[in-house]
């Protein structure tokens, strides 16, 4: 730093502030160091800062996924896209953690919540019976979870009103006089599965339709899951299907069309989220877009407002999702409602 200085023709504390993007440095200051450090090689050394400032400017991401999963589903991708922008936006580093098994996490655990590796640490989750949060929440590191938590009360969280999403679908369905609406819910266990199903259900009520358990079977948001719900919804002859996740709603429309059933004038069908896939289905699919890169790119910086403020009382930041019609629900011309 000090050949830096000498170089540039600055004092050593000023390389300092433009090493570490201080804003009380002119631009002509600035201008001058960085081209004497790239015309010098110069690289600060990543461990000795990190030793200096007892951070490591690393993020971690744990997804309690198995990994066919993760790289199966659009949504998991899309998320950790964002969150990888901003952390090279913020000029972090992210380590990925996929958690597949209680082994798994027995031997992630301790690396994770061991002071020095992270700074902090996201969690996508939501699964009633997860016991990782808990555990995260008892070593004090800073931590943002991806996903309403059945343990919210002390713990940073960023979410779209699903409740809301999911009730705003099925009453445009009863708009369009579909009567017998079933669901394709997710896996029972899931806060995003419950809170869906709530919407569902407080959809319904508020035009005195009856909740029939026959229209209500569950899926694990795959494809596949999607495909075999709908086969056995077919008995009880719904006339549309509110899904809770693209994937299965693709898979569900797969098995109506296999059943001769004609998409929309017999049966309608609505899925969540707004996936690439689901404008290019057939038909397009109706869908309730959630701003899936927004989820994981804010959710980096409420993280690193816990670390730069400390670990500050809890914050809730739920983002806005908007039901996108396209001609599976038997609307034929394309927009957007906000929820």
């Amino acid at each position: 730093m000090e050949d830096i200085a000498r170089q540039a023709g600055v004092s050593r504390s000023t390389v300092s502030r433009v090493i570490n993007n201080h804003p009380h440095v002119s631009d002509d200051v600035r201008k001058r160091v960085l081209e004497t450090i790239q015309s010098t090689s110069f690289y600060p050394n990543l461990t000795a800062r990190a030793l200096a400032s007892q951070r490591s400017s690393m993020l971690g991401l744990l997804l309690p996924r198995n990994v066919s999963s993760f790289f199966a589903d659009p949504f998991f991708p899309r998320l950790t896209q964002g969150i990888a922008q901003a952390c090279n936006q913020f000029n972090n580093t992210l380590g990925l953690f996929l958690i597949t098994s209680a082994e798994d996490e027995e031997k992630i655990f301790p690396r994770v919540s061991r002071k020095g590796m992270l700074d902090g640490i996201l969690v996508q989750s939501g699964q009633y019976g997860d016991q990782l949060i808990e555990r995260l929440m008892g070593s004090e590191m800073p931590l943002v979870v991806i996903g309403r938590p059945f343990y919210k009360e002390d713990v940073s969280y960023i979410d779209v009103d699903n409740v809301n999403a999911a009730y705003t679908a099925v009453s445009h369905l009863i708009r369009l006089g579909r009567r017998r609406i079933a669901t394709i819910a997710g896996a029972a266990n899931s806060s995003v599965s419950i809170d869906r199903l709530e919407g569902y259900r407080l959809a319904l009520n508020e035009k005195s339709l009856p909740v029939d358990p026959s229209l209500m079977v569950e899926g694990d948001f795959t494809e596949v899951s999607g495909y075999y719900a709908m086969r056995n919804l077919m008995p009880a002859k719904p006339d549309a299907v509110f899904v809770a996740a693209d994937l299965m709603a693709i898979g569900a429309m797969r098995a109506a069309h296999e059943a001769g059933l004609s998409i929309p004038d017999d049966i309608a069908f609505i899925g969540f989220d707004d996936l690439p896939l689901a404008a290019y289905s057939t038909p397009p699919l109706t869908t309730v877009r959630q701003p899936i890169y927004q989820l994981g790119f804010n959710a980096v910086e409420i993280l690193l407002e816990q670390i730069k403020n400390g670990i500050l009382p809890a914050r809730r930041v739920i983002l806005n999702t908007e039901l996108i019609i396209r001609s599976s629900c038997g609307t034929t011309h394309r927009k957007g409602l906000n929820i």
